[in-house]
């Protein structure tokens, strides 16, 4: 019989519950360390960081002082079961050796377990971004390529760029590893490529293009399609000071259009009016998506979604965790910690918090374990 409660709750039959699932996924990434004088499993490390990050810890210190500070209860809720807990040096030097990218996948797996849809389509939002703070000597900080569900708010997986590499393979990588039949992949104007519409297409789902002019030629030959002949479907919104206008049109894809499955492309018209000043931005969209399933207030909507992976995580990651200033840079420390921030993000919203900020503040003076324990 397990010494863990955690263990013992994951040999429960209860496959439905949000911790046997989660805990599951921890106990799967491999423990870097020689398995002699090991005093804390891995998993529990991982559980203990993880909820010492939903409280707002940002540095191993800051971890290490939550977990010496948590009374006994919660110790046990979390899996630790001897008189002494793991030190912040333990927790330091576990972490900066666990796989981040098997780390990324487990989790990956089970939010996207906890997030399929039911009469909707899945949309997903891929973007990278770099952790800046994790820079040090000649080397490049790292980058890490992020995919998120519009619906739910939360990180459905995250692979490392390669060194001398850039986002278009990365991307390409990420994708191969969800089911993509019936999904809908959005991203930025980067991954405009042949090769990245063929595999999405292939793999069962749709994509989004963004087409600015990074690629001149492609958006010119866009810009001069006949839109002038073409109805208009407009939304307004206002908030934080400013007035924005989204001006879409769609047409069916020219036979010029050599991306895999196109069937439809869009001029979609910014116009953001802020203390007076208006500024106009026209990008142009080239989807596989049909306009049965993507008319174009759908697709608008799904082009507006898109950038809840910057405003609902990335900028949440900086400004809530401040990790452009994170002070890890050890090993795949920032890799892990960056994946434990993403899995914290999408743990509150998955138990309903919208404001992450506020949400931190709750768990750090009431610490509970939304996700991590029944």
């Amino acid at each position: 019989m397990s010494s863990s409660p955690i263990e013992a709750a994951a040999a429960d039959d209860a496959p439905s519950t949000p911790a046997v699932t989660l805990v599951g996924a921890l106990r799967t990434v491999p423990d870097p360390r020689d398995r002699r004088g090991v005093r804390h499993a891995l998993p529990v490390i991982l559980a203990l960081t993880l909820a010492a990050v939903l409280a707002g810890a940002r540095s191993f210190t800051a971890i290490g002082e939550w977990v010496s500070d948590q009374d006994h209860a919660l110790m046990v809720q979390l899996g630790v079961t001897r008189a002494a807990r793991p030190s912040e040096s333990t927790i330091r030097r576990v972490l900066s050796r666990v796989d981040g990218h098997v780390l990324d996948q487990q989790i990956g797996a089970f939010m996207w377990t906890r997030t399929m849809t039911l009469g909707q389509r899945r949309v997903i939002a891929l973007d990278g971004k770099t952790i800046r703070g994790a820079r040090r000597g000649g080397q490049p900080a790292p980058h890490l390529v992020s995919a998120f569900d519009h619906t739910t708010g939360t990180v459905l997986g995250q692979v490392a760029v390669a060194l001398k590499s850039n986002e278009i393979p990365a991307v390409r990588a990420l994708l191969a590893t969800f089911d993509l039949t019936d999904a809908v992949v959005t991203v930025d104007a980067m991954h405009t490529q042949h090769d990245t519409a063929a595999a999405i297409v292939n793999a069962g789902g749709d994509y989004v293009f963004t087409v600015k002019n990074n690629q001149p030629t492609l958006y010119a030959a866009c810009k001069n399609l006949p839109w002038a002949e073409v109805p208009a479907h407009s939304t307004r919104t206002r908030g934080h000071g400013r007035t924005a206008r989204r001006t879409i049109k769609v047409i069916t894809a020219p036979t010029w259009v050599q991306f895999t499955g196109a069937t439809q492309i869009a001029q979609l018209r910014r116009t953001v009016t802020t203390g007076g000043r208006k500024s106009v931005e026209v990008v142009y969209l080239i989807t596989s998506a049909d306009h049965a399933t993507a008319p174009p207030a759908t697709l608008a909507a799904w082009v507006l979604g898109h950038w809840g992976i910057e405003n609902r995580i990335h900028r949440v990651r900086d400004v809530t965790y401040d990790e452009d200033r994170s002070q890890v840079r050890t090993g795949h420390g920032p890799h892990v910690m960056a994946a434990l921030r993403n899995t914290a993000i999408s743990l509150l919203r998955l138990a309903g918090a919208t404001n992450i900020a506020a949400a931190t503040r709750h768990q750090a003076q009431h610490p509970a374990l939304p996700g991590l324990t029944c």
